[in-house]
């Protein structure tokens, strides 16, 4: 699996840190959605390509019983170059230990960029079970492989040389990201992804997705369940493949997306930026409306 990534300070201060610090309170008069299940995956804290607000904002709209991480929420090959941790990083993780601490089972299975955290596999921080692996079984008794995906990724497992170079690429990519949205978001424009355009647009960008996503789906045929959940590839999406459900939860550097299950099993993947967009459409509706 390679050398695991070493940082200067102790990896679970991570936990102890954010939730010892003074936080922003959560939102108050805020309408919140619960589900039966959310997962969640490549976070990337520790970057300036997290997009912290959005997580925060969903954090602050949703609820649910149980919540998935799906590895690289923390981006230990970043925070070793150089360490970055606004508060607003802070503030995902406190939001994260409060679920947990009001009874939200909370699991974390940690990927590539967090792999640090696997060698406290079997433990729990403040409520937060760390896994390598889970089975999830929804509403409906269908039983989903949850894992980041990271394990079927033949860069990152032989080669870490070209993966630490390519996350370098990527991360000028996302700079590239922040200034689009800077200009964006001063000509009241949504948020748009530039990384993720681009990414659609590269053929061989297509083809690695599509052959991950298959050899995933095998591997979950292979061990008889019904259907698996990954992250890695920051692509969100839902295929049935050779008779197995495959799901990615995406990420929040590009896509800002989560996948849920509802109170019956039927699961849905929610892209926040249209879920924003459509939110303030209709607050702006509403106090036309009002002023009418």
């Amino acid at each position: 699996m390679g050398t695991v990534t070493k940082l200067p300070f102790e990896a679970a201060d991570l936990f102890d840190f954010a939730a010892s610090s003074p936080q922003r309170p959560e939102r108050d008069g805020i309408v919140r959605r619960r589900y039966r299940t959310v997962w969640i995956s490549d976070v990337h804290l520790g970057t300036r390509g997290c997009n912290a607000e959005m997580l925060i904002d969903f954090l602050d709209h949703v609820d649910s019983e149980t919540m998935y991480l799906v590895g690289d929420i923390f981006d230990g090959w970043q925070l070793k170059r150089k360490f970055y941790w606004p508060a607003s990083h802070n503030d995902i993780v406190w939001r994260i230990m409060k679920r947990a601490k009001r009874g939200t089972r909370i699991v974390y299975i940690p990927g590539n960029h967090d792999e640090m955290f696997r060698q406290f596999t079997g433990l729990d921080f403040g409520g937060v079970k760390i896994k390598r692996q889970a089975i999830h079984t929804t509403a409906d008794g269908r039983r989903l492989l949850v894992l980041h995906g990271d394990e079927f990724d033949a860069i990152t497992l032989s080669h870490r040389w070209l993966a630490h170079a390519g996350d370098a690429a990527y991360h000028v990519m996302m700079v590239l990201n922040r200034w689009v949205n800077a200009y964006r978001r001063a000509m009241r424009l949504p948020y748009w992804s530039l990384s993720k355009y681009a990414k659609h647009k590269v053929k061989n960008a297509i083809e690695f997705i599509s052959r991950f996503e298959e050899i995933v789906a095998h591997e979950a045929k292979v061990r008889g369940v019904d259907g698996v959940i990954a992250g890695h590839i920051h692509t969100a999406d839902y295929r049935r493949i050779d008779g197995v459900e495959y799901f990615n939860d995406g990420d929040w550097v590009e896509g800002c997306t989560a996948l849920v299950e509802h109170d019956d099993g039927r699961m849905e993947i929610l892209n926040w930026a249209d879920e924003i967009r459509a939110r303030e459409a209709a607050e702006t509706a509403a106090t036309t409306r009002a002023a009418a």
